[in-house]
């Protein structure tokens, strides 16, 4: 279908939380095609339709040869361990900051069919699950960052030529 421009940090629809898909139709796998298209420019791991201005619970993921979509997906399972990694996001761009996620996650939701979907990894494909779920439920990466690195992350943002406010 076709690539859609990004929301940045700053744009209200990347705070709220998302609406779950109700209807299976052509709107539906419309968003899904963008969706799909958009994740697969290069550097690109996920994507969550709030970030292309969309408020439902959607994403799409295309991680080390794994590609493929998530509608009203949840976090149903996460490791024990945790790690510190940096993360980035296309919403925050030119930004990356140390981030503590789960070293495997799995997320449980449906397909355009409303058939059920389970997606499981480990390493960026855990910490692309978790990222997108966020997105989904009104958070940023930011708002995982320890009090000291996000306060210099909000500094940093506010400086960029992308923030929305300025």
């Amino acid at each position: 279908m076709a690539m859609r421009e990004l929301r940045y940090f700053g744009d209200p629809v990347l705070k709220s939380p998302t609406d779950p898909v109700t209807t299976f139709g052509a709107s539906t796998r419309a968003l899904v095609e963008d969706l799909l298209d958009t994740v697969a420019a290069p550097g690109r791991a996920g994507l969550a339709a709030p970030q292309i201005g969309v408020g439902v619970r959607a994403f799409s993921y295309d991680v080390a040869g794994e590609r493929g979509y998530v509608l009203n997906p949840e976090i149903v399972e996460t490791s024990e361990e945790r790690e510190e990694i940096m993360e980035g996001c296309l919403s925050v761009p030119e930004l990356s900051f140390p981030t503590e996620r789960a070293v495997r996650a799995t997320v449980k939701g449906v397909d355009l069919r409303n058939e059920p979907v389970t997606v499981s990894g480990s390493g960026l494909l855990a910490q692309c699950l978790q990222h997108e779920v966020d997105h989904l439920d009104g958070l940023l990466y930011l708002d995982r960052l320890t009090p000291q690195r996000r306060k210099q992350a909000l500094r940093a943002a506010r400086s960029t030529d992308w923030f929305w406010s300025r």
